[in-house]
């Protein structure tokens, strides 16, 4: 079998890490796997070094160039971002290999066009039930969830401590999250999430890893709200991932989310989550984490300080969530779900 993959964001985000991960777990089954990615964007960078077959786009639209020539030596076309869909679907006039799109998002998909789109997928791979319902509600049918995979890194605690040390927060609490400053994370309300922790206890300090552009917004809003000394700004960093092994606890504060893969790394190392409700965030964290509602400031401060000050409640939800990780989001069970659909899905073709 000959997969094609493509994903063609310029940034680095769950969905690229949740790219690689496919294009690696495929080619350790010994299936025949190449990316089409933008050229020099951190996904192509990134895939280079692990040794993958890269395909170097120049352009959004070059996608649908490459497949108008070429799309019929694949089995199965594999889309892994909304923008690359567009062109992979103009291309299906050019082409008979089936499509397979993974929608990581739970915005509500509008507009004529946008619907026909998913009508000439032959799959949907939803990552949570909840972006699942979206889908059927506006009317498609042909989804199936296989939910977001984590996978064990060599992390750098001494990296990481160091960093801590170095920025003065040695004997803090380290509350963290890693999210983009764009509207659906919400970071208004992970600031008033913020304040409001600071009028329960003054030992913490908060990392907030990303970028985006409501960035200078929200440092205005820190500024304001005088939390120059708790908010940090962490920016994007390649070494992020180190820093679980300091965290005591991780926060989301999603308006719309469809997963929260971010939160699978947390669980992995062990780090109690506190999570908004949004989305695909309520069947993840549920019962391994604590839940508040979207926009609900005060409770997930509340939430914060509850496992700060609960050492058996961290351990028992923590302990949760590792065992889960294990048994539903391993790269191994969910590729081996990507294979059988692929599988499925190519024989459609000689039929």
């Amino acid at each position: 079998m000959n997969i094609l993959e493509i994903n063609t964001e310029k940034t680095w985000r769950g969905g690229e890490r949740q790219t690689l991960y496919t294009v690696e777990g495929l080619s350790e089954k010994g299936i025949s796997v190449s990316l089409l990615c933008l050229h020099n964007s951190l996904l192509a960078i990134k895939a280079k070094q692990s040794g993958i077959k890269l395909i170097d786009a120049g352009s959004q639209s070059a996608v649908f160039f490459y497949l108008v020539f070429n799309a019929n030596k694949y089995d199965v076309i594999h889309v892994q971002n909304s923008k690359a869909l567009i062109w992979v679907v103009l291309s299906k006039l050019f082409h008979t290999t089936p499509v397979v799109y993974t929608r990581r998002v739970d915005f509500v998909p509008q507009g004529f066009f946008t619907l026909w789109k998913y009508k000439q997928i032959n799959k949907v791979v939803a990552i949570s039930e909840a972006i699942r319902a979206i889908l059927k509600r506006q009317g498609v049918q042909h989804v199936e969830v296989i939910p977001s995979m984590i996978k064990q890194q060599r992390l750098n605690q001494e990296n990481a401590a160091n960093t801590i040390q170095q920025l003065g927060f040695t004997g803090k609490k380290i509350i963290a999250t890693t999210a983009a400053f764009v509207p659906h994370k919400d970071p208004y309300t992970m600031v008033r999430t913020i304040a409001a922790l600071k009028k329960l206890r003054t030992d913490f300090v908060f990392l907030h890893f990303g970028e985006g552009e409501l960035m200078e917004e929200i440092k205005a809003e820190v500024q304001k709200l005088n939390l120059q000394q708790e908010y940090i700004f962490m920016g994007f960093r390649e070494d992020a991932e180190d820093f679980f092994l300091v965290m005591d606890a991780f926060v989301m504060s999603s308006q719309e989310e469809g997963l929260g893969s971010s939160v699978l790394d947390a669980f992995l190392h062990g780090v109690p989550v506190v999570s908004t409700d949004a989305g695909g965030l309520k069947e993840t964290v549920e019962g391994l984490g604590l839940l508040s509602s979207v926009k609900d400031f005060k409770s997930l401060a509340a939430n914060i300080d509850q496992l700060l000050n609960d050492e058996s409640l961290r351990k028992s939800l923590t302990a949760k969530a590792q065992q889960c990780v294990a048994e539903k989001y391993s790269v191994e069970k969910n590729i081996q779900e990507y294979v059988k659909l692929f599988h499925q899905i190519a024989s459609l073709r000689s039929q």
